[in-house]
Parts: structure tokens; sequence; C-alpha cells
């Protein structure tokens, strides 16, 4: 008979979380039950003000900073968090960066940096993550945050939908790797959402209005952190090798799909 693996440490590394949707997760996580690792580049501030959060909600919280261009060495992080936390039973890649630039245009230093921030430093984390997890034998999550661009190409994003595109197989590959283990690697994928990437950080997503997705307008960190805290549950054990789409149906439109939609004529028909 196949083990149970639900009895997986109750910490969580989140990456990337001192704003948008790594906040909104880390928070949505501490909220479920979990102490969480909050990981930084540049805003420590940012970082301090989720750990403030993560701690009122009454779980303890470790505050690193995380440099996904400095690799290898970054991914060390992940060890130091695990260890400071006392254990490791989730991680969530959310940390991520992005271009708008054609792809003619696109300089050799772009290219490396997007796809080390989005590709090579989600790799060496998931590695290192996976790695607990399998020396503790008791199962656990891992979720990286991609995009609807992991599913459709944007002009002027080749790097980034590279990157997310590579993040999407590597979810799934690493699904088939680990389950036996009890080890689920899902893949959650945003459109657009209401966060300081998309310029639209602080702004209520239900006052902006947007045309070419069905559901008129953008998405809220919020609504991201709740379908990864559902994905790092344990009653989440079935689910892996998934790709989660959060972003209010803009892919059902296909070829015409986009947030730069003027009008809602399309309704019509």
């Amino acid at each position: 008979m196949p083990q149970r693996f639900d009895d997986y440490s109750r910490t969580a590394i989140v990456t990337g979380s001192d704003s948008g949707i790594g906040r909104a997760t880390a928070v949505a996580l501490a909220r479920a039950g979990f102490d969480v690792g909050v990981t930084y580049r540049s805003d420590s501030d940012g970082a301090e003000g989720t750990a403030a959060q993560v701690r009122e909600a009454g779980r303890r919280c470790v505050v690193r900073r995380m440099d996904l261009s400095e690799l290898p060495a970054a991914a060390d992080v992940i060890d130091e968090l695990a260890a400071e936390l006392g254990g490791l039973g989730v991680l969530v890649n959310c940390a991520g960066t992005g271009i708008a630039t054609p792809v003619v245009d696109t300089s050799w230093e772009d290219w490396r940096q997007v796809l080390a921030v989005d590709l090579d430093g989600p790799f060496l984390c998931a590695q290192r993550a996976a790695r607990h997890l399998l020396d503790a034998g008791r199962g656990g999550r891992i979720i990286n945050v991609t995009s609807v661009h992991e599913h459709a190409p944007r002009v002027g994003s080749g790097a980034y939908c590279a990157a997310k595109g590579g993040l999407g197989l590597l979810t799934k590959v690493m699904a088939q790797e680990l389950a036996a283990s009890g080890i689920t690697v899902n893949a959650v994928a945003p459109g657009e959402i209401a966060t300081g990437m998309t310029g639209n950080e602080d702004v209520d997503p239900h006052t902006v209005e947007r045309p070419g997705i069905p559901a008129g307008r953008p998405g809220d960190a919020n609504e991201v952190a709740a379908v990864i805290a559902m994905l790092a549950s344990p009653s989440a054990a079935y689910v892996t090798g998934a790709s989660w789409v959060v972003d209010g149906g803009m892919l059902l439109m296909g070829p015409q799909a986009g947030s730069h939609l003027q009008s809602g004529d399309w309704r019509e028909g």
C-alpha cells in the first residue's frame, strides 16, 4: 500500500515576498498555519512589512536577502532559511523579473538576467527544497509562480516567455520525479494582477477596466495567493504537475487575449 505523506513541516519559504503576489502568499500561508521564510532582493523595508503581517497572524517569520542574479550562491538562502525555521515543507518560487524588448533588440546581458531570475534561480531553489523534503521523508509542496505567458506568447517578451515556458515544463518533470515521495510540484500562472510589476500596485482592481479580459478587470494578489495556499495544503496531495491559470478568463480569448484591448465589442459575438 502506498505510504501517506501528509505530515510535512508547516514551514514555508516564499521567494520575492517583499510585495505583490509574494507578500500576499506569505500572509495567506501564515494564516493557514505556516511559519514563513521571506526573501527580498532590494526592498528590505517591504520584506519587514511582510514579516510584520506574518507575525500578526501568529506565526514565526525569518527574513533573508536573496538576489537570483547572483547564482548559484543565492540558492544557499533556501538552506539557511530551512535551518533557521527548523525544517521545510513548502517552497513557493515567486521572485521574478521581465523586460519589454523585441527579441532582435534584446541584449545578451538582458536575456541572461531574465533567464537567471525567472528560470535558473527557481530551478536551483526547487532543487535545494526538494533535497530537504526528500531527506525528511514526509512529503511536501513546491509551487512555481509562472505566468499566463507560460502558455501564450506576448510580443516584446521573448526572454520572459522563454523563462516562464521553461519553468512550466520543469514543474512537470519535477512532478513526475517526486510524486512517489509525496512531494507535489505545481505551477500557478497569473494573468494581469494589480501589483507593482504591472503598474497597478495599491490599486483596487475592481476600479480598473479591462475590456479584453472576460472578468473585466485585473486580478488581486490575494486571489492568486488563495490558489497557492490551496496547493500548499495537505488536502491537495493528489494534485501535481498542473498549471493553475489565475487570469479572469484572459487565455480563453485565444489570439485576441490581452489587457491592451480598449473595447468590449467582442462580447457581442
